[in-house]
């Protein structure tokens, strides 16, 4: 048998076995599922058992992080502290944590960090969670925080819903 030939059939066991351990990186991973990942890097509960929720109204939105599950009682405290500490930031026009895990061209937050002032930011605890509201009288605006939801409703996925 040819030298170049043994040598084929000693290697090909290996190039298989390294094609199938890198299958998983050749599978782009999707926007969800890298926000789902990242989300600890930002988030100080467990996004796996919690939903966000996106409500847009006629004068801004309420975004909604709740866990759904009676038994990740866990979860809630830590969603407070959370919404709570970015309710703060979003009122002083600081969004870098969602530019942390949606990048810093999402849609509708270079105006919502330059137009804070004209939005008036709100925080409330919940039994199951807390919430932020927005509110704007500047259609700009408005429009803004509803592009920034939208935004997020899509690269949550799974993790988000609109009401």
């Amino acid at each position: 048998m040819n030298k170049h030939l043994r040598s084929c059939n000693y290697l090909a066991p290996f190039v298989v076995a390294m094609l199938l351990m890198n299958s998983g990186d050749l599978q782009a991973e999707t926007t969800q599922e890298r926000v789902h990942h990242m989300a600890h890097n930002v988030m100080n509960f467990d996004i796996a058992k919690t939903v966000h929720i996106f409500i847009m109204t006629e004068s801004g939105g309420v975004q909604k992080v709740i866990t759904e599950d009676p038994g990740a009682t866990d979860q809630i405290p830590l969603i407070q502290l959370h919404l709570r500490h970015e309710a703060e930031q979003f009122q002083r026009g600081d969004y870098s944590d969602p530019s942390k895990l949606h990048g810093t061209d999402m849609p509708g937050l270079k105006d919502l960090q330059a137009g804070a002032s004209l939005v008036h930011v709100t925080f409330a605890d919940l039994p199951n969670g807390a919430e932020i509201t927005f509110e704007t009288t500047d259609l700009h605006l408005l429009t803004a925080v509803h592009r920034w939801f939208g935004a997020q409703l899509s690269e949550h996925g799974a993790d988000a819903r609109a009401e």
